[in-house]
């Protein structure tokens, strides 16, 4: 049976056009299509020219979004000795060690981001099994095995966060919350496109940038010109 459409996204969708619109332009439909009742996270969709079942085409990394993500990021810490007190102090939410590691066996997930100490790792990789389906396994690329707790805390907190290419090679972040100014959103984007050109896998060939959506988490997607966007010096906006 065909899925109905509310006559909230029917409006919505009638809103978009089916071509990729310059990224200011892009954004500010965005907001404009963000009809539910709460504030909706903004969301980027891009495809990238790669196959992530060859090693040498994957990509995990790391975003600092300049202007935040907008949510209040809940961070646990599994380290020992002076470490533990060090993540409570640098603001850590949840914090412990091999005892937390036993409570998280047990099906405690009461966190968003997951920081071991590389001490730890040997103990912290029984939880591969049960961390790594929800994305919450500590590594170092995502930059959640550091004994540099209090500069990785903080930078959690502030906005930074891991993503990876799915194995089609789309990549899913969330960029910041729809109540965001324009030009904040368009920041965030920005990075988020600057990162994963950086982090381009030595293995991909041809065409890397395929397309970029954006869209609001209740709203209809919006192709977003993939050149206009890599071009795009932010202070000549």
């Amino acid at each position: 049976m065909a899925k109905k459409v509310s006559r909230r996204m029917k409006e919505a969708l009638a809103k978009v056009e089916e071509r990729a619109y310059e990224p200011l332009e892009a954004l500010k439909l965005l907001k404009e299509t963000a009809t539910a009742k709460f504030d909706e996270s903004a969301e980027a969709h891009i495809r990238l020219g790669i196959d992530p079942k060859y090693t040498d085409q994957q990509l995990r990394t790391t975003v600092s979004l300049p202007k935040g993500t907008g949510l209040t990021v809940k961070v646990a810490v599994i380290a020992k000795g002076e470490k533990v007190q060090e993540a409570t102090n640098a603001g850590a939410d949840v914090v412990g060690s091999e005892e937390m590691i036993d409570e998280i066996q047990k099906g405690m997930m009461d966190f968003d981001i997951l920081i071991a100490t590389p001490d730890m790792m040997p103990k912290v990789a029984k939880l591969g099994r049960v961390l790594g389906p929800k994305g919450l396994m500590p590594s170092p690329k995502g930059g959640t095995v550091t004994d540099d707790l209090v500069g990785a805390i903080a930078a959690f907190k502030a906005g930074k966060q891991e993503f990876r290419a799915d194995r089609t090679g789309i990549v899913h972040v969330m960029f910041g919350k729809c109540s965001f100014g324009v030009e904040d959103l368009l920041e965030n984007l920005k990075a988020l496109q600057d990162t994963i050109e950086r982090n381009r896998p030595s293995g991909a060939k041809g065409r890397y940038w395929r397309s970029i959506f954006v869209s609001s988490s209740m709203g209809p997607s919006i192709e977003v010109d993939v050149n206009a966007l890599r071009d795009l010096k932010l202070n000549e906006v």
